[in-house]
């Protein structure tokens, strides 16, 4: 080992009896830190000599290598708190600035996200139309209609979660899934629809809850008649009560959201209590009931009367039997079906052992004026012109697709959780955990729910819609444990609730789109009140609940409202699908369980029911989302057209690049367009191609790739090979399977070729943002400083350009597109530099060969560091950007420059002064190396060291990767080689520069923490330190000599520089 230095200058140190081992790469991971290691322990080495270190921070101390870098790059320890805490909320424009940001719910995933979903889907559908629909389409297609309704809410959910999970979403729902996945086009197409859809949804709760006030609970309200003999007085209340109802909810929405989300928790225990009280009723009932009877005549169902017999006395002779207001004392003189038929009455609630499951099993789609009756005997349910007196008449034409209509609303709600995004402890656990569970758990109860309705009710009263056979009763509400009032407030407490969340989310949606600026014309919308709430766009959500109020009648309604939820449904489906195939960068949802298939299947059901509904609300919807989104794009702008299959395609290529020409690229939108900077050998082909093979692991068949030769030379002598040159290179493409383009460049200087197509290539916004630079394995043995100089120019433009650089070390040895590799890739983050390093070791394991390794993000810490909360931050960063991977961070105890660091930069400097005066041919340099090395090993017989730096196959080539220097034992007793010793006697008087030791201590100590931590690892990820920024022959030669300190003992390393630029961020 090397012993104590008692002075800078010669005498300048003395050797120990033992010798540090020189090894091949193979050999040295092990030994290279035990040195280190020894070194470290041997006191002597732990001694300052020529720098003065006391006073030096950590990063001064041990990563002055980066110290230009930290410059304009921030170190991780700065950066890694703020970005494991940035705010993910979106104050608005005046809360920004005026208001301090409130303190996060941090609701979980119950509270947060289960039970508001839970209120969301329960609506009026399940309390005044579930029976109706299972009586009239009878259990089996009911129990269809239910369960594709549900499944096609169930995989939306899983697309849902998809997107929810990839970043995080503020509240806006699909909107702004819709908007940050497909853009603004899509995103406000589907705002709309969404907030149509809210405010629909509104107008539907309101009628629902004055249907129940009205028709169950006081239909003394009336106030134009009795509506059980004409429906339409029904539906001309609900227009009066229904609108006096909106603008009650909008004045009390618009004095604050504290009164709602109080409401609210009532209007959900109202819910839950509701559903219980209909299963204990329906337990309660199970032998059934001779409280509730219906009245019957032959197989017509009748309004309930005091007395159902034909007495004369009795009210249904004074029914059937009144002729010009006389009553007749025969019967032959009454109604004739009254005459033909017997009356009776029967049970309504028959109870689960009764047996009717059966028989309630079977359809019964009828039209509008139909009586309903027990037979499908048109006698029995055509009145055939005669008047229908007290019989239940059909008010609506039904089918097994209005009934999906009408049904679908009541799987709606599904994206209350998301909505609540920024008020969540773990928006990323908690959000696809409590929508799938809520859906799982709405559908389970509807499902069974259904059943339990079909085998408990009499056929008769199930398709009775508003219960005027039991006089006006509520049928889910006549079942009900332990009253029916239980039933009737539970559920108008409920609807009015939902109405007013509704009325409360709509303006805000509403509002949001306005602030986003991509509709102009809505830019209006975007103001809020003193107190901070959208009043205009309360009063404009008024104005149209108020239209869907003069409908009238729910059944109309619900099927305009299932139009625009499925389009919301099936946008959040095509954007988890496109987004799956597409498989771009920031596609990194922490939600696994998903696949573009299912966001197809879910897609298509979409579709489906919208057409099955009403296939002209279905084109009116996506009219209207057209629209939209063709205002959006264009605004105005006029597209011009070409001819034929080729123009329009070469307008569609002429339009894409004016938009990518834009603007740059957002963050989530980023991904590497290569540039391949290939080195042709003298028989033009590329001397790597596993350049070719990163490249396409790298893009794991996705995006372009550029790969570029340069060529010396002059254009108009040289053509052939150019030619030559680029079919070359498209074979290397080809098997490869890369795809992409090729092109060459001559040019009399290599440099000025390079900085020309870094700075030419590609067209508009397809300019490549990466470029892969082999590294120049035989720098060391170059006549002249032009093999590293083109190198680091290369690296200087590149960094001017903005791009990022990568640059494989070891490339021979990185794996082929054929083979799988497991095991680890270990990145080392010293330098924030936008992400790169994290997303570069993601794109890699999107492809097959790394599938199976496994990530290990290291970074540095010194003793000035909190390496704990370091750790700590560092995987909520990981957490929030939804990457898997281990994390370590390691601390680099401030120690003295080692001997052994002062020794290799002394060599260092003294070789690059040697070859600096002298203009020597190679074997000259090496004989003088070699006598500069026994100089400094004076000592007796000792082993021979190597440094072998092996890549490829390639190493009787001129620009062979292996250098050997052997060091022999013992003085030489050639007198020619003392007299060369003697001529350079000066150059071992030279005094290192302290900041080139303080580089390769830098360079010395990470070295040996990566050898001792990733010396198994598959890939070596690290930041490739900048440039020296003059272009002195001697910087530069120091600099190459850091790198290969840096990246001593490891096979594969891949070094990295970003662009300035984030490429990788925490949103959707």
């Amino acid at each position: 080992m090397v012993g104590r230095f008692t002075s800078p200058f010669s005498p300048w140190y003395k050797l120990e009896e033992e010798e540090e081992q020189w090894t091949t790469p193979q050999q040295q991971q092990p030994q290279t830190n035990k040195q280190h290691q020894t070194k470290s322990r041997n006191g002597a080495d732990d001694k300052p000599f020529m720098v003065d270190m006391k006073e030096m921070s950590g990063y001064d101390k041990n990563l002055y290598l980066y110290s230009e870098e930290m410059a304009d790059r921030p170190r991780v320890s700065m950066m890694i708190n703020s970005l494991a805490n940035y705010n993910a909320t979106i104050p608005s424009a005046e809360e920004s600035d005026s208001k301090p940001t409130k303190p996060k719910a941090n609701l979980g995933t119950l509270m947060g996200v289960y039970l508001p979903c839970i209120q969301n889907i329960f609506g009026v559908i399940l309390f005044i139309r579930m029976p109706w629909i299972v009586g009239t389409a009878g259990g089996v297609l009911a129990f269809t209609i239910v369960f594709m309704c549900c499944c096609t809410t169930f995989l939306t959910g899983i697309s849902m979660s998809a997107i929810a999970t990839n970043g995080v979403v503020p509240a806006g729902g699909s909107y702004f899934m819709i908007s940050r996945s497909l853009g603004p086009e899509f995103g406000g197409a589907v705002g709309i629809l969404f907030y149509i859809a809210t405010t629909v949804a509104a107008s539907m709760y309101i009628i629902g809850a004055i249907e129940i006030l009205l028709t169950y609970m006081a239909p003394v309200m009336s106030i134009f008649g009795d509506f059980t003999k004409d429906p339409s007085i029904m539906y001309n209340n609900f227009r009066v009560y229904g609108t006096i109802l909106l603008w009650i909810m909008c004045t009390i929405v618009s004095i604050g959201v504290a009164f709602v989300s109080k409401f609210a928790a009532l209007a959900l225990a109202c819910v839950i209590l509701s559903i219980i009280a209909i299963l204990v009723g329906i337990i309660f009932n199970i032998g059934g009931t001779e409280k509730l009877q219906m009245c019957i005549l032959g197989a017509r169902l009748l309004s309930q009367v005091s007395n159902c017999t034909k007495d004369p006395d009795g009210p249904l002779w004074a029914i059937y039997c009144n002729k010009n207001n006389t009553l007749a004392e025969n019967i032959t003189d009454c109604d004739p079906y009254f005459r033909d038929h017997s009356v009776s009455e029967r049970p309504a609630i028959v109870g689960l052992a009764s047996g009717h499951f059966t028989s309630n099993l079977g359809s019964h789609f009828m039209s509008s004026g139909h009586i309903v009756a027990d037979t499908d005997n048109p006698d029995d349910y055509e009145s055939l012109n005669n008047p229908t007196y007290n019989q239940v008449i059909v008010d609506i034409t039904t089918s097994f697709v209005v009934l999906v209509g009408i049904f679908f609303p009541s799987c709606t709600g599904i994206m209350a959780g998301s909505n609540r995004s920024g008020d969540l402890a773990d928006a990323q656990k908690s959000i696809p955990v409590g929508t799938l569970a809520a859906i799982v758990t709405t559908s389970i109860v509807y499902l069974v729910y259904l059943l339990l309705f079909a085998g408990s009710y009499d056929i008769l009263l199930m398709r009775d819609k508003f219960g005027q056979s039991v006089g006006g009763r509520l049928a889910i509400a006549a079942i009900s444990w332990p009253n029916e009032w239980v039933i009737l407030v539970g559920s108008l407490l409920s609807t009015i609730g939902a109405g007013m969340q509704s009325l409360t989310g709509a303006p805000r949606l509403m509002q949001a789109i306005a602030k986003d600026g991509i509709i102009p014309f809505l830019a209006p919308f975007s103001v809020s009140s003193a107190r901070g709430e959208p009043l205009r766009a309360l009063l404009m959500t008024g104005c149209i609940c108020q239209i869907s109020i003069l409908i009238g009648n729910l059944d109309y309604i619900a099927p305009i409202l299932s139009m625009f939820f499925l389009m919301c449904y099936g946008f959040v489906n095509l954007a988890c699908a496109l987004q799956t195939l597409l498989r771009t960068p920031n596609w990194r949802p922490r939600f696994k369980y998903y696949h573009w298939s299912l966001s197809f299947v879910g897609l298509s059901l979409c579709i489906t029911v919208m057409f099955m509904t009403s296939w002209y609300y279905a084109l009116l919807a996506m009219l209207i989302a057209g629209i939209i989104y063709k205002y959006i794009e264009f605004r105005g702008a006029e597209k011009e057209w070409g001819d034929g299959i080729r123009g329009l395609a070469l307008s569609a290529a002429r339009y894409s690049l004016l938009r990518l020409e834009e603007g740059p690229p957002h963050t989530k939108n980023w991904r590497p367009q290569i540039l391949i900077l290939v080195k042709l050998t003298k028989d033009l082909v590329p001397k790597y191609k596993k350049l070719f093979t990163f490249a396409s692991q790298l893009k794991a068949g996705k995006g372009l790739t550029m790969a570029v030769s340069v060529i010396d030379g002059e254009y108009s002598k040289s053509y052939g090979e150019s030619h030559a040159a680029k079919q070359s290179l498209r074979r290397a493409m080809n098997e490869e399977r890369v795809k992409g383009f090729v092109d060459t460049l001559i040019s009399k200087n290599i440099t000025e070729g390079i900085s020309h197509i870094i700075q030419t290539c590609g067209l508009g916004g397809m300019k490549p943002n990466t470029v892969i630079l082999g590294w120049p394995y035989g720098w060391r043995h170059s006549p002249d400083e032009r093999s590293w100089r083109v190198f680091l120019d290369t690296v200087r433009n590149v960094s001017a350009a903005k791009m990022a650089l990568l640059v494989p070390k070891g490339i021979n040895f990185y794996p082929d597109s054929m083979s799988k590799v497991s095991g680890t890739i270990d990145i080392w983050w010293i330098v924030h530099d936008g992400g790169l390093l994290m997303l570069l070791p993601f794109l890699l394991r999107q492809h097959k060969v790394w599938k199976n390794c496994k990530m290990r993000i290291f970074t540095v810490a010194q003793l000035e560091d909190n390496s704990i909360q370091m750790k700590k931050d560092l995987k909520t960063f990981l957490y929030h950007l939804r990457i898997e991977a281990e994390v370590d961070v390691v601390e680099l105890m401030d120690s003295d420059i080692q001997t052994y660091t002062y020794e290799r930069t002394l060599m260092m400097e003294q070789r690059t002064q040697m070859l600096k005066e002298l203009r020597l041919n190679r074997k000259e340099k090496l004989n003088i190396v070699q006598a500069i090395v026994d100089h400094h090993h004076p000592t007796g017989e000792h082993s021979a060291s190597k440094v072998r730096f092996k890549e490829g196959d390639g190493a009787a080539d001129s620009d062979a990767e292996a250098e050997t220097v052997s060091c022999r034992s013992g003085a030489s007793e050639d007198t020619e080689k003392k007299s060369k010793n003697e001529s350079f006697k000066k150059l071992l008087t030279i005094k290192p520069d302290e900041a080139n030791v303080r580089r390769m201590h830098t360079a010395v100590k990470l070295n040996e923490v990566i050898v001792n931590k990733s010396h198994n690892s598959q890939l070596v990820i690290i930041n490739l330190p900048g440039p020296p920024k003059t272009s002195r022959p001697e910087s530069e030669s120091n600099y190459m000599e850091f790198l290969e300190v840096l990246t001593e003992g490891l096979e594969r390393v891949l070094m990295v520089r970003g662009g300035g630029r984030e490429v990788i961020t925490i949103y959707s």
